[in-house]
């Protein structure tokens, strides 16, 4: 529930410097529509409307008609830096909260609920006012039964149900360190609805369930412990903003976590969530008009109040380098943060800039000076705008052998390069390029445009300033970069050390003891079957016809397959072969090593250079079936981007240098991807699949390595475009005009050469339960449950879908409220039975836990007892059913999507559009026939347990009571 935004992407693209805004060519303008006054900024390619309603409550709608529907952000400006002192976590604890309802859902029967809820508020008080550990646990067990008898009148996750019901994706939560939002991707069929809910969700919220809940956020809290890039960036911002933002963590301390305060965590709630401090973020399609109408009818009741002033000692100037460093078992790194001022300050609008200056993906100083030339395993450079403060942070990995304080020198001499203006005069001009291929690219998104809207609101940056990037950015010069680099970056940084080694300073959550709580699947408030009862804008389902939606044609033998774009100047590129890593075990290390060679009459930075100053961007991607080269770009520069690719393809040659490098460097991924437990878990399932030899460990080993060349690479190379490919095009052309200018722009040889004979992996057949362990030092434990199924079967696809919808996709599903809802047994789980992207494979099982290793034994009873025996609901079928036909009444396939779509079809050795099928089926489908497909497919069956965990916490003799132990050691598994 808690999903963090990356504060790593891009979001903003603003800069103004000097006298720059007069020159701004946007501006804030004023309209009126049937009474109701808005903003917005002329030239704005999003079309926003900024509304403020009489109680203050800010709304800001971008219609656009791609699909029906809306991306919805519900954004609070609270967040962990508001939090009491004495109370860290506070509005994480709330968000999570948000989610259970009120006094009109949520509860069978509030009067009989409410005193109950009442006494587990004092209960908690007292509990948090006792430092006697006997006394406290005599009151956590009086806390854990009351909350039993409180839940027999709770209806757990009624709320994620109602938006289940309405077709809703995505529904979750986050929050930051100024911000909270509440996310929704609706139908547009259901706006009513979601309004009616969303002003009853924010009127009187309850704190339900919460023990349960509480537990869940231990959980989040220990995966945190087990985070070491967590831990790194919480000592960055510590130690960057003591005063402000580093002085508490947005999950909060152990010690607060294990006192919460309901009434604390209530009084927070009305300072900080009235409609003064809150806006209605909507991206999709709608009418404006309409829609604000209906916002303002639903929350029209919300009172205006005053919101407490945040207040903070204002950050010391840092005089000297700061350093600081933190442990845990994942490869070593350094992150390094300068301070900037706030969002408000016209000089932080020049640091996304200098981001892009050093980062790009392409030509940055960091792209090109040090991972080009493989200096460092990994080099990159991050803007991070706040309303208070900003940063730019530096992230580094070091070689093999290489130091840290090496990796820092590097990254730091960039800098100084950059104060000198040591760089390229023509990339100022490419980033220029480079942002209206972006503009363009963001604002195809629902979800890009309405969090750039929301993340604008909650920081207070102007719009405008966004809207003018691509004006004002032309403007800058060299010698603006370098006067703000010499102003801010200096030896006032902070580094943090991420070395490898045990974290003795880890302060674990520990389990308490908690009753499993009654759910009430079947149960239903009378606002549920209220909002169910509303009636929706009709819509009718859009299916793909590959014989209409995709034009083809023969390219000298090729079969090319366009889809015309009929909105702007961007195309895309992409041609694809039937071939993969199980063709050719060099094939991907080919792929990779283009990113470090030139040709005859460019070098490999002279190359990357030229792609960037044309807003162009290609990429080789090798899977273990499919290869792919894929070019993207501005129309304009079709024929020069396609020029590049193919006079680097082709005439690539082959540099030892570089290739002695890249064995360094890959070398040195193998062994950092041996310290990362999502790989490992992904090994072990690898193994319960496959067997011994299996595609994880289908690899290189190194001795192979050291005996390859670089010119053998090169050769796999210049072949490539020999072997029979499809070319697939996304673009303002037509079939017929791209058709001519490929035919003297794409190699076609005279013929094709035969594809590598592919090598087969055998799945395994699960007769008997198995355990595979590895070791890992970690809190948690993470468990998969794996077994493979039947052979692929097209008739079978409605009930796959429907039968994931219930069991065991999304907050709403049996899994999730079982293992997390009722026994609060972990933070994340799922379970999924997934589908084949061939016709030739075969279904498998995958379900998931991750808890903590002391609750390991009944978090594997749980999900095992799931998977025995189908609990029955009626009403969570039926929201079930009318989540999966709403969400394909209002999905539609676009753009390349529709070739892409068409491919996979054919792969499974289908020639139509699926989800039409799936759609006609799935209405036919009763509870008895998912009943009968767990049975079939799930109940009775033997699984193999994949584990990982710390043999300190988990005792590995003890996990015989599961099947057959056989402990696994990284050789096995990584094959190296």
């Amino acid at each position: 529930m808690n999903l963090k935004r990356n504060f790593f992407s891009c979001i903003f693209l603003f800069i103004s410097f000097g006298n720059l805004l007069a020159q701004e060519a946007a501006e804030w303008k004023t309209a009126t529509h049937d009474g109701y006054t808005y903003k917005y900024v002329s030239d704005d390619p999003t079309t926003s409307r900024f509304y403020t309603l009489d109680n203050g409550l800010t709304v800001i709608l971008s219609p656009t008609i791609k699909e029906p529907r809306i991306q919805t952000y519900i954004a609070i400006k609270a967040g962990s830096k508001t939090d009491p002192a004495n109370h860290t976590g506070l509005a994480h604890y709330l968000e999570h909260l948000l989610f259970k309802g009120t006094d009109k859902y949520g509860s069978l029967d509030w009067k009989k609920e409410k005193p109950l809820l009442d006494s587990i508020d004092n209960l908690y008080e007292e509990y948090n006012a006792s430092v006697d550990s006997a006394k406290r646990k005599a009151i956590y067990a009086q806390i854990d039964k009351v909350s039993g008898e409180a839940a027999k009148f709770a209806i757990a996750n009624e709320y994620d149900k109602v938006m289940a019901n309405m077709g809703t994706q995505g529904s979750n939560a986050f929050t930051s360190f100024e911000q909270t939002v509440y996310i929704e991707n609706i139908p547009s069929t259901s706006v009513d609805k979601f309004l009616r809910v969303q002003a009853e969700r924010f009127r009187n919220p309850i704190f339900r369930i919460f023990h349960t809940e509480l537990e869940a956020v231990y959980e989040e809290k220990n995966r945190g412990l087990d985070n070491d890039g967590t831990k790194s960036f919480e000592a960055m911002f510590a130690n960057l903003f003591p005063n402000s933002y580093g002085k508490q963590t947005t999950i909060g301390t152990v010690e607060h976590l294990k006192n919460p305060s309901l009434i604390a965590i209530r009084d927070y709630y009305n300072k900080f969530y009235v409609p003064n401090n809150m806006a209605i973020i909507m991206s999709g399609d709608f009418d404006p008009n309409e829609m604000i109408k209906k916002i303002d009818a639903n929350f029209s009741y919300m009172k205006r109040k005053e919101v407490p002033s945040y207040h903070f000692d204002a950050e010391r100037a840092i005089t000297t380098p700061v350093i600081k460093e933190v442990k845990g078992p994942t490869p070593e790194s350094i992150m390094i943060g300068f301070r900037f001022p706030g969002s408000q300050s016209k000089d932080t609008q020049l640091l996304e800039l200098v981001g892009n200056i050093l980062t790009n993906g392409n030509a940055g100083m960091f792209d090109l000076n040090l991972v080009k030339k493989q200096r460092l395993l990994s080099a990159a450079a991050f803007s991070y705008v706040l309303k208070d403060y900003s940063t730019l942070l530096l992230q580094g990995r070091p070689m093999k052998d290489q130091s840290l304080d090496e990796v820092k020198n590097l990254m730091l001499g960039e800098i100084e390069k950059l104060k000198k203006g040591d760089f390229s005069d023509d990339l100022l001009t490419a980033i220029v390029n480079n942002a209206k291929k972006n503009t363009i690219e963001s604002n195809e998104s629902y979800e890009s445009r309405a969090g750039s809207l929301m993340d604008a609101f909650t920081s207070d940056i102007d719009w405008k300033r966004i809207v003018s990037y691509n004006t004002t950015l032309a403007n800058i010069t060299k010698k603006d970069i370098i006067a703000f680099a010499n102003k801010y970056l200096n030896d006032n940084y902070v580094a943090v050390y991420k070395r490898k080694g045990e974290d003795k300073n880890i302060q674990k959550v520990e389990k308490p003891s908690i009753t499993p709580v009654e759910v009430n699947r079947d149960a239903q408030s009378v606002f549920l079957k209220q909002v169910n009862e509303m009636s929706e804008t009709a819509v009718s389902p859009v299916w793909l016809d590959f014989k209409k939606d995709i034009t083809k044609n023969k390219l000298k033998g090729l079969e090319l397959l366009t889809v015309e774009n009929k909105n702007n100047e961007i195309f895309r590129l992409n041609y694809r072969f039937e071939m993969g890593s199980y063709n050719n075990k060099l094939l991907p290390l080919a792929a990779e090593y283009l990113q470090y060679i030139g040709t005859d009459t460019k070098t490999a930075e002279e190359i990357s250079k030229a792609f960037y100053q044309i807003a162009s961007s290609f990429d080789v991607n090798v899977s273990s079936e499919i290869s792919s080269i894929s070019l993207d770009g501005l129309q304009e520069n079709f024929g020069q981007a396609v020029v590049l690719l193919e006079d680097l393809i082709k005439n690539c040659k082959a540099d030892e240098e570089a290739w002695q490098r890249l064995k360094v460097r890959v070398k040195k991924s193998r062994e950092d991807a041996k310290l990362d437990k999502g790989t490992i878990l992904r090994g072990l399932v690898s193994y319960a699949q496959y067997g011994e030899k299996n595609p994880f460990n289908y690899t290189l080993s190194d001795a192979d390595l050291d005996s390859i060349t670089g010119k053998q690479l090169t050769d796999i190379l210049h072949d490539l475009i020999s072997y029979q490919h499809n070319i697939i095009y996304y673009g303002p052309k037509s079939n017929t005009d791209i058709t001519k200018e490929l035919a003297s722009l794409h190699y076609i040889p005279t013929s094709y050469l035969p594809y590598p004979a592919a090598i087969k992996f055998e799945k395994t057949v699960q007769e008997k339960p198995l355990v595979y362990f590895a070791d890992y030092d970690m809190v948690q434990a993470e468990i998969d449950w794996f077994r493979n199924s039947n052979k692929y079967d097209p008739n079978k696809t409605a009930i796959i879908q429907l039968f994931n919808n219930y069991f065991g996709g999304g907050m709403s599903g049996i899994v999730f409220q079982t293992i997390r809802e009722s026994k609060a047994l972990a933070y994340s789980t799922y379970a999924v039975y997934s589908s084949p992207t061939k016709k030739e494979d075969s279904y498998s099982i995958l379900a998931y836990v991750g808890t903590q290793a002391d609750k390991l034994d009944d978090a594997v009873a749980g999900m095992s007892e799931l998977l025995q025996e189908l609990p029955a609901s009626e009403k969570v079928f039926i929201t079930s059913k009318e989540s999966l036909l709403k969400s394909l009444i209002t999905s539609r396939i676009t753009e390349d999507g529709i070739i892409f779509s068409y491919l996979g079809a054919k792969r499974l050795g289908i020639d139509y559009d699926m989800r039409k099928k799936v759609y006609e089926d799935a209405k036919k489908l009763t509870f008895d026939d998912l009943k009968n497909f767990h049975d079939q497919e799930f109940k009775d069956k033997t699984y193999a347990y994949c584990i990982v965990a710390n043999k300190n916490r988990v005792k590995v003799a003890d996990l015989a009571k599961y099947g057959q132990v056989e402990e696994l050691d990284l050789k096995t598994l990584f094959g190296y």
